[in-house]
């Protein structure tokens, strides 16, 4: 991996245990192929010259390289194991990371995001005006602060705490998330934390600037059997 390098870490360790399937759910076919695949095959399709890195449990390693022979999914790929959690998954997945490359760090079960957008994300990493760079989409849903509380029969119930929230303010966080590599590698270099939710807050955490763009609607994380009956819908409308 040479200076200048586009690199993508593409996040697939999970078990996926809200899907409800025995199957990860990156594994779980999505108009004909594995969700993992199709999110692969769209970061490399938009940036032919890409270096991947998949990040996986460690006991399905050698289920994802011979299904990739098997298919002729001959996407060259560095296969990593993940951690005990997302940010030691990232971290596994950044010491194979060269200095002087543009990171993507995308969710591998966001399968549906555009090559526009990988595009144009990388386009705008590439001017050196950006350090970290977020898509965001505004929040469309009212928003309500509730707190629970015991009722008489000892059920947790909801009651509003009565504090109100600018929904105008509030935006929802996606993947890729791209930063420099030394930046990200800095900032993962800090110990765990449990307020760590997503790359970017590890980033913050470390004083990286963070930068936003608008994301996409499509582009939302598949966690339940909903949200995949739903991406099934969209791929079989659009031929995908």
């Amino acid at each position: 991996m040479n200076v200048g390098d586009k690199i993508l870490i593409v996040m697939a360790a999970g078990s996926g245990s809200r899907m409800g399937s025995s199957t990860p759910k990156q594994f779980l076919d999505l108009g004909g192929k594995p969700i993992l695949r199709r999110t692969i095959e769209t970061f490399v399709s938009a940036v032919p010259e890409i270096r991947v890195i998949t990040v996986l449990p460690r006991e399905h390693i050698s289920f994802w390289r011979e299904y990739c022979l098997s298919s002729d999914f001959l996407c060259p790929q560095l296969l990593v194991a993940g951690g005990f959690t997302r940010f030691h998954s990232v971290r596994n997945a950044l010491e194979k990371v060269p200095d002087g490359a543009v990171v993507a760090i995308h969710d591998g079960v966001r399968p549906l995001l555009s090559q526009e957008l990988v595009r144009n994300m990388f386009s705008k990493m590439s001017t050196g005006k950006c350090r970290a760079l977020i898509p965001v989409l505004p929040s469309v849903d009212t928003l309500k602060l509730l707190d629970k509380a015991k009722g008489d029969l000892g059920e947790d119930i909801l009651k509003s705490s009565g504090e109100e929230i600018d929904r105008s303010r509030v935006y929802c966080a996606q993947t890729p998330q791209m930063f420099r590599s030394e930046d990200i590698k800095a900032a993962y270099s800090q110990a765990f934390d449990t307020s760590f939710t997503d790359d970017a807050s590890v980033a913050a955490r470390k004083g990286i600037p963070l930068s936003y763009c608008l994301g996409e609607r499509y582009n939302f994380k598949l966690t339940s059997p909903e949200d995949l009956a739903l991406a099934r819908m969209i791929i079989s409308s659009s031929r995908r």
